[in-house]
């Protein structure tokens, strides 16, 4: 008996749910003729037509703003500085003196650089304890 029930209970359950999904607009009144496929149909035409439309409007925003973000970059490249003359690619030469001047100093300062990092080197590369 319990068997019988269940499903007269579940039809009973949704006979309320079916009514009211096929009940027509309201602006149509309550005998006029629709055919509620057709209806449901335009319902989701209209959704999707909507869809497309903001679809098309974030298609154009991106478009405009990919527009504006190129002019204003060509705009900060053209407002830039031209780059400043460097200094000369190479110097004049002095007498052979000055020149060996030069290079012994730049000897001496090499020799200092390489004092201190060979005492690291060579603290690196003490025998393990």
């Amino acid at each position: 008996m319990t068997r019988a029930l269940i499903p007269l209970t579940l039809i009973l359950a949704a006979a309320p749910a079916l009514s009211l999904a096929q009940t027509p607009p309201a602006y149509l009144g309550p005998n006029a003729p629709v055919d509620l496929h057709r209806y449901q149909a335009d319902l989701h035409r209209y959704e999707i037509d909507g869809l497309r439309a903001r679809a098309d409007q974030r298609a154009a925003f991106a478009r405009r703003l990919e527009l504006e973000s190129r002019l204003r970059r060509m705009e900060i490249e053209a407002a830039r500085q031209p780059p400043l003359a460097g200094p000369p690619v190479g110097y004049a030469l002095g007498s052979p003196e000055e020149e060996r001047a030069l290079r012994e100093a730049a000897t001496d300062r090499r020799r200092t650089t390489t004092s201190g990092v060979t005492e690291i080197d060579a603290w690196l590369d003490r025998a393990a304890r």
